[in-house]
């Protein structure tokens, strides 16, 4: 099955650096909640709307992480159906991955580039309040919303993120 983990620059900087991107890990997949929202039948448009969720998690994560760049992150894994709980009780398409997620198992690393930043920080100062029915804040996340996030494969996320780091250098390092 594949899973949409919802990350930051900063998780996923740690993460790879670490090798793993930790256990019982929250993500998203394509569930009974999704398919009866969606209802759509075809596979590709089911897992876009999973990915979905996880870019508005991230969001709610940017927001959360004051040292993580202002860009939305979601990692893809593909992962046995045995390891995943469904968990459409706490959002749409929610599950739980029991397994550790590790770099090996990593599919795809999608992330804005530079040019959403200043879209994604208003946006991630306001999620909360949309979460709550604000729909001025709602028009701002939105607007992020409106930014497509980039693909990458795993061979080429180290080069990614030596790119971030030589545009935004960390200090906790």
């Amino acid at each position: 099955m594949r899973v949409y983990v919802p990350a930051t620059t900063t998780s996923l900087r740690s993460g790879l650096a670490r090798g793993d991107f930790g256990r019982d890990v929250t993500a998203f997949g394509v569930t009974a909640g999704i398919r009866e929202w969606y209802v759509d039948d075809d596979i590709e448009e089911l897992e876009y709307a999973a990915s979905g969720q996880a870019v508005r998690a991230s969001l709610r994560m940017v927001d959360a992480d004051p040292s993580a760049l202002r860009r939305r992150v979601v990692l893809s894994f593909d992962v046995a159906e045995s390891a995943v709980e469904l968990r459409d009780d706490l959002d749409r398409g929610a599950v739980r991955v029991a397994d550790g997620l590790t770099v090996p198992a990593l599919a795809a690393v999608h992330i804005d580039d530079d040019d959403a930043e200043p879209t994604i920080a208003r946006a991630a100062a306001v999620v909360l309040e949309a979460d709550l029915g604000s729909l001025g804040a709602q028009d701002v996340v939105d607007d992020a919303e409106g930014f497509e996030l980039s693909w990458y494969a795993p061979e080429e996320v180290s080069a990614l993120v030596a790119t971030l780091d030589a545009l935004h250098p960390t200090t906790d390092d």
